[in-house]
């Protein structure tokens, strides 16, 4: 079993100085490698059956690879290296050998992604040239429990090559068993941070019991963005948001409009660059934080398998088309609105926290499966007829069952019955839609009881 623990360490200010320079050494070679494959891309990438107008009419080089650019090291450990549009000088040999080779590796990993493409021949974003801000981490591939030196209470000592024994504040200890098999350093806008890779063979890996998903033993999950709402399940529960960024945007607006009157380059302008960066930093972790809290309390359930909707989240913050008149005259188009939208949806991360809750449910032997959410949202769930046919339709009122069904509650049952796989199959025909299939007397049952339940209880839940 492996697992990643990370501490943060205290280190004097040569060692700070020292870490700085070596980033900005692995930044420069990380640039030089990528920039060395755009020009193998851009003098390679002419197809058999097509000539451009401009072709390069240099010969075709060989592929640099993973292996081949790590080669260059010893050379350019030799002598030192100008940077050409700065003119500074640096040592490559000051840098730990490992740190260079995982450099080399990042690179490779971030390219061979962007040339290769997914399963629908899509290729990923082409790789940018990492800044300052970009690049702040450096990972010790080699690293093992004989670099911990002394254990003293809450502080550990730990020895990195080529930079001295650093002092790390453990606010909980390594478990026993375990030993590390890597260690990465990480400069972020409240100091630094080592990630500790642990290793335990003896301890097996998550696995999960082999059982099938039935009515009891599964949960569906609706996203939910109406008022204070973050989630509906299908048990009748609605789990409360947080929205730390709307929380607190008016503070991160006020210290961006006086960063913004400060001349650029002054001290006032970096110390107000600094405190913005810790307000997106309290932000990010107080997201985070909200994320496993939620994810831990859903587990806590006892549920086998979890069902939530896949979110198409780039299409959903996406910007609406721009409409103008025959004259060329700029029409509204809702974006003003729908910026509002973008903002809740990136804010509430539920990518994020989808992929926070399948490693916690992972390690409690449950499965996180994602279902397309096509009509869930507009069939009612325990009788086969379109009732939500409009977003603004929150609740609807039975009178058969003297009952009023929640709009997202009854989206989150009919994800749970899309992963049961007794979802009916729902046909479109000029316009009309047409469900087909039908459902045991059993299961309506079931769906009313909870429907009842969550009609009569409120409807926020406190996490714990």
């Amino acid at each position: 079993m492996k697992t990643t623990y990370q501490y943060q360490f205290y280190p004097d200010i040569k060692q700070k100085l020292t870490l700085n320079h070596w980033l900005r050494i692995c930044r420069y070679w990380y640039n030089r490698q990528l920039g060395d494959r755009f020009d193998w891309w851009e003098m390679n990438r002419t197809t058999v059956n097509a000539c451009p107008l401009i072709v390069s009419i240099s010969a075709p080089r060989e592929k640099p690879n993973y292996y081949s650019q790590k080669q260059q090291l010893p050379i350019i450990k030799k002598d030192l290296v100008k940077v050409f549009h700065s003119g500074e000088l640096l040592d490559f040999k000051q840098v730990d050998s490992t740190i260079l080779q995982d450099v080399s590796k990042r690179v490779d990993k971030a390219f061979e992604r962007f040339i290769a493409g997914d399963s629908k021949g899509g290729r990923s974003g082409k790789p940018r040239f990492k800044t300052e801000a970009d690049y702040r981490t450096m990972t010790f591939s080699t690293a093992n429990s004989d670099w911990i030196k002394l254990v003293r209470k809450n502080w550990m000592y730990v020895r990195l090559p080529k930079l001295g024994v650093v002092k790390v504040r453990m606010h909980r200890s390594i478990p026993d068993g375990f030993t590390i098999k890597q260690a990465s350093v990480t400069r972020k806008v409240d100091g630094w941070f080592i990630q500790l890779m642990l290793e335990d063979a003896s301890v097996p890996e998550f696995t999960f019991d082999k059982v099938n998903p039935t009515w009891d033993n599964s949960v569906g999950l609706d996203a939910v963005l109406h008022e204070d709402v973050y989630l509906a399940t299908s048990s009748g529960e609605k789990l409360p948001s947080l929205k730390p960024l709307r929380k607190n945007q008016a503070k991160l607006d006020r210290i961006s409009r006086k960063r913004n009157k400060r001349k650029r380059g002054k001290a006032a302008r970096r110390k107000l660059a600094k405190k913005e960066a810790k307000q997106h930093q309290k932000i990010a972790r107080s997201r985070q934080d909200f994320h496993y809290k939620t994810a831990h309390k859903l587990v806590r359930s006892g549920a086998k398998f979890y069902f939530h909707e896949d979110l198409n989240l780039k299409s959903l913050t996406k910007r609406n088309k721009v409409k103008q008149d025959d004259e060329g005259t700029y029409l509204p188009n809702g974006q003003s609105a729908k910026s509002g939208l973008n903002k809740s949806w990136l804010d509430a991360a539920f990518g994020q926290f989808f992929k926070t809750l399948e490693y916690i449910a992972e390690k409690a032997g449950s499965v996180v499966v994602s279902q397309k959410p096509a009509y869930t949202s507009m069939l009612l769930c325990y009788r086969n007829e379109i009732v939500f046919a409009d977003c603004n339709i929150r609740e609807y009122w039975d009178e058969q069952h003297s009952l009023m069904v929640d709009r997202d509650i009854n989206a989150a049952i009919n994800l749970k019955k899309l992963g049961l796989d007794i979802f009916p199959s729902i046909k479109r025909r000029n316009g009309n839609l047409s469900v087909v299939g039908t459902m045991d007397d059993s299961t309506v049952k079931e769906i009313l009881h909870t429907l009842h339940r969550a009609a009569r209880s409120p409807h926020h839940t406190v996490l714990s």
